[in-house]
């Protein structure tokens, strides 16, 4: 990236300043030569400083072959103490991303895609369902008319979207974790998908029992 490609994240970063407004946006991340550079989304404070940087840790066949290096780590950065995580593109299809995401307590994920793909999106409302975290879905608007972009709330309910008409739009919702939208979600299946998992049906299993044994009778 020369001086002008460094220039509009600069450019970003001081918008976000004035506005106050923290941002996160996609952009090429240059390394050393001759190394390829990192997928990246940046994320500016509110005072316009770059607070963190995730790399896209999951390439396309394309991408991994003569385009970009592979990140390392997944990205959590608090604001207002909320938690995020974040996921670039084709990291949609990789589930076991979202699943980390949860283990690490986040209250949010923000997935930027930059593909016109209907079944992509579906998957965010999905992660949203079974996770029980907010995701944000953020698409480029010329693919709106396909899937727009959305905000969903834990448990799957969507609470905001773009217009599906292709022109550029805002999608807003307040992620608030004492709403009763979210009470189910958060406080009962969310910690109880975490005792599931531990172990709890280890203790409740029967065994020499031939009415449990037997899988070939009614």
């Amino acid at each position: 990236m020369g001086p002008a490609g460094r220039r509009s994240p600069q450019a970003v970063a001081d918008l976000a300043g004035e506005l106050g407004l923290w941002v996160v946006f996609g952009s090429i991340h240059p390394l050393t030569p001759p190394h390829r550079p990192h997928n990246s989304l940046y994320v500016v404070s509110d005072e316009g400083a770059l607070a963190a940087r995730y790399d896209k840790r999951y390439l396309s066949n394309t991408e991994l072959s003569y385009l970009y290096t592979p990140g390392t780590a997944p990205l959590v950065f608090e604001v207002d103490g909320l938690r995020f995580g974040t996921a670039l593109c084709i990291e949609a299809n990789f589930p076991e991303l979202f699943e980390q995401y949860e283990q690490m307590d986040v209250d949010c994920v923000l997935i930027s895609v930059m593909v016109d793909d209907a079944a992509r999106a579906a998957l965010a409302p999905a992660y949203a369902t079974l996770y029980n975290y907010w995701v944000s879905y953020s698409v480029p608007a010329q693919f709106g008319a396909t899937a727009p972009a959305t905000i969903t709330a834990p448990g799957g309910r969507r609470r905001a979207s773009c217009s599906p008409d292709s022109w550029p739009g805002l999608a807003i919702a307040d992620i608030n974790l004492d709403t009763q939208d979210a009470d189910i979600a958060l406080r009962h299946a969310r910690p109880w998908r975490r005792i599931a998992r531990a172990g709890l049906y280890a203790s409740r299993v029967v065994t020499g029992d031939p009415r449990s044994d037997t899988h070939t009778t009614f």
